[in-house]
């Protein structure tokens, strides 16, 4: 009997378990979606499909937007590796307050416009290595 309890009760923690985990994982992508990152999503497609048919646009666009699902689930493992369910919580938080809104509307062309500034950076690092080689 006491081994049925013990059974019964490591089920019911896995369960628990799973379900914080769930939580946890939707509450991050809630985060990701609120940082801009559907928005740059959608604008991929839209981007990457430009060439498709008028004819064939609707399908790919709605096959394109069916692979988002996995992306979020991967990013948000990504992201939960690296900060805990509070702190999330603590992102969206910032991410619903006006400075935050502003912050996801501006982060893609700010990140585009800093890798143009880093790869002209490294270029011209590149270049004063070679003049010590």
């Amino acid at each position: 009997m006491k081994k049925i309890v013990l059974v019964c009760l490591f089920l019911v923690a896995v369960a628990t378990q799973a379900q914080d985990n769930a939580d946890f994982k939707n509450e991050t992508v809630e985060f990701l979606k609120i940082t801009g990152a559907a928005t740059a999503f959608e604008n991929a497609i839209a981007q990457i499909g430009a060439g498709v048919s008028e004819a064939n646009k609707e399908a790919y666009t709605k096959e394109a937007m069916g692979t988002l699902d996995g992306l979020y689930d991967k990013m948000a493992d990504l992201y939960m590796a690296e900060f805990t369910q509070d702190e999330i919580r603590e992102l969206v938080v910032f991410y619903n307050t006006s400075l935050g809104k502003k912050l996801a509307e501006k982060q893609v062309g700010l990140s585009q416009k800093a890798m143009m500034f880093g790869q002209s950076w490294g270029m011209e690092v590149s270049g004063i290595a070679q003049k010590y080689n």
